[in-house]
């Protein structure tokens, strides 16, 4: 097997038109196309036919976040527009702290027009409830790609009312277009509950009460994680090999009860997106931490691939099913001993070829773009076949990236 961190870029590429990316949802989401990959054959429904194509008595586990009015237009005196988009919490670093904050609080950003803003206080106001609130930014040191914003503002209101007064949904940027209306609706998913991402969790976009409602009289189970969707996602692998690609981190949070569930079915889940897939398959590796009496749960990039036959050995059965459980009853047992009712934790997972899945079984994700991280992430799940199934896609008018079509996938 090759090094996964040897693995070239260029052959996870393939042409994709401009007029193959959708720029705008269907008005039905449900009526979007699914492309059904089960063990090398290749068919096609509607996603709305989704629950009659899933086992009875599955487990589908898919990520509640919640996108925020993240991109911010801030003024110098000199009347120059300086655009922030907010990242990631800095201070207070937990996201429901952060927004309930009133006054003041600290964000990693991105900058658009860094040059613009070399020093100096940058200010904006917003009318909230008939008053006129100024909000001022002021920049901190690097961090990463991003800096530390210091934000201030007067009056009774929270962080999290500022952001949707005064913020812009952020969509994708592959979309060239300004983002509309109608996309603070369509953007979220319909069981979005958990503020803090800046981009969707665009496979679970499809669903539709219906679909849920049918799900559940079909006697699918469901749960739901938390992983905030950082600007990361969209970040083009920019080196020749994804060895030197850094993966961004991504803050999950995952409850007692989710745990319990996948151990009743057995560690195996089928996954909605590929925000869903991370966290499943991050909590074997925290797993795996907790059976080593380990504290921090953060998932490092290369953790999977680097030591990991001599980790997993400490696991009683090789077994995908019986290291999962294994590894989950660890996290639970971490959770109880820590008094903890949601596991908080960080990943940083590249998954690529020359990964096992040990919980995801099953996947539903939309079409990715070529050269991407998300890309490498289907080939690992279905092999050199995700190049079948993308010029199928490709021939028969499937519709790409965030609102785009889905596919189901069955390795």
């Amino acid at each position: 097997m090759t090094n996964p961190k040897d693995i070239q870029i260029k052959d996870f590429n393939y042409p994709l038109p401009d007029e193959r990316i959708a720029k705008f949802p269907l008005a039905e989401r449900d009526q979007s196309k699914l492309l059904i990959y089960d063990r090398g054959e290749i068919g096609e429904r509607h996603f709305c036919d989704l629950p009659a194509l899933l086992p009875e008595g599955a487990l589908l586990v898919m990520n509640n976040t919640r996108v925020i009015q993240a991109r911010l237009f801030f003024y110098k005196e000199t009347g120059a527009r300086v655009e922030i988009l907010v990242l990631e919490p800095a201070q207070p670093a937990e996201y429901q702290e952060n927004f309930a904050q009133r006054g003041r609080t600290a964000w990693y950003c991105m900058v658009g027009g860094l040059k613009k803003w070399k020093q100096g206080t940058l200010k904006a106001e917003v009318e909230i409830q008939g008053e006129t609130i100024t909000i001022t930014a002021e920049r901190g040191e690097p961090h990463g790609t991003s800096h530390w914003v210091d934000f201030h503002w007067n009056g009774p209101y929270t962080w999290s009312e500022i952001l949707e007064a005064m913020g812009e949904l952020p969509i994708p940027p592959y979309l060239n277009r300004p983002t509309e209306e109608s996309d603070k609706r369509t953007y979220q998913t319909v069981y979005s509950k958990i503020e803090g991402s800046v981009a969707a969790p665009t496979a679970g976009l499809h669903f539709t009460q219906r679909v849920l409602d049918e799900l559940d009289r079909r006697g699918i189970d469901r749960e739901e994680v938390t992983l905030h969707v950082g600007a990361g996602t969209f970040r083009p692998v920019k080196s020749d090999d994804i060895g030197h690609h850094d993966m961004h981190t991504e803050h999950i949070a995952v409850r007692r009860q989710t745990l319990e569930k996948l151990i009743r079915h057995g560690g195996r889940a089928i996954a909605v997106g590929t925000t869903s897939v991370r966290t499943l398959e991050s909590l074997y590796w925290m797993g795996l931490r907790a059976i080593r009496g380990e504290e921090e749960m953060h998932v490092s990039q290369w953790e999977p691939y680097e030591g990991a036959k001599s980790e997993e050995r400490r696991v009683k059965n090789e077994s995908n099913a019986d290291s999962a459980l294994e590894a989950l009853r660890a996290l639970l047992a971490y959770m109880d001993a820590h008094d903890l009712d949601v596991l908080h934790a960080s990943t940083q997972i590249i998954i690529a070829p020359g990964y096992r899945y040990r919980i995801v079984e099953r996947m539903i994700t939309n079409f990715h773009q070529p050269q991407s991280t998300l890309l490498l992430l289907v080939s690992a799940f279905i092999g050199d076949d995700w190049r079948r199934v993308y010029q199928y896609a490709l021939s028969h008018d499937f519709r790409f990236l965030s609102y785009g079509d889905s596919s189901l996938l069955v390795p």
